[in-house]
């Protein structure tokens, strides 16, 4: 099962869009809506990163870590699959289920998805001088807009607390530091099995 998953889950997640999209069309809370939008846009995020046209990993671990050995070292199959369902699908569709309850997770959340932005379409555009990578489009143009009407709207109805905000931007931080990055350097490993295929090499 989880040797299907880690070739698959991308695949998976796309199927998933569309069941995370009709549960934000079902919502009347527009920032529950807002934020199963954010679970959709990642779910597309992802399978433009790692199927169509699918080169993030190659095109990680070469612009950012220089890797010798890009199909494995240092994000590999199984570190993008704990990554991005572990920690992404995980905290995403628990700030859509809990929304205002919650607010500070839904902070949390967009500030990933504000992270992806800045990154995709700035930091690896320009480590990687190039116009374009895998990742950019979504982020672009559906984490750019959701994070901008989020962020406008629960300034504009005071929908988050001064404890929300600072729980919420704090745990972003972490999750962007530690659930992304943090996780790629902790399971590293230059002889691991999980390797990427070609086709997702640049």
């Amino acid at each position: 099962m989880l040797a299907f998953l880690r070739k698959h889950w991308f695949e998976l997640g796309l199927g998933l869009a569309l069941a995370a999209f009709t549960a934000a069309s079902r919502v009347a809370s527009p920032l529950a809506k807002l934020l199963w939008l954010n679970l959709v846009a990642l779910f597309l995020h992802q399978f433009e990163e790692y199927r169509w046209p699918g080169t993030f990993p190659g095109m990680l671990n070469t612009v950012m870590f220089a890797s010798q050995q890009p199909d494995r070292y240092p994000l590999n199959a199984n570190s993008a699959m704990i990554i991005n369902v572990g920690v992404g699908w995980t905290s995403y569709l628990l700030a859509a289920l809990a929304a205002e309850r919650a607010i500070w997770l839904g902070i949390a959340t967009m500030l990933v998805s504000l992270g992806n932005l800045l990154a995709h379409g700035i930091l690896f555009n320009l480590r990687g001088k190039r116009f374009y990578n895998p990742g950019m489009l979504s982020a672009l143009v559906l984490f750019g807009p959701l994070v901008a009407v989020f962020g406008q709207r629960i300034v504009a109805h005071a929908a988050a607390s001064a404890s929300d905000w600072l729980i919420g931007l704090s745990l972003g931080l972490v999750l962007n530091i530690l659930g992304i990055f943090g996780l790629i350097d902790w399971l590293k490993d230059k002889h691991s099995r999980y390797r990427f295929p070609a086709r997702m090499l640049e």
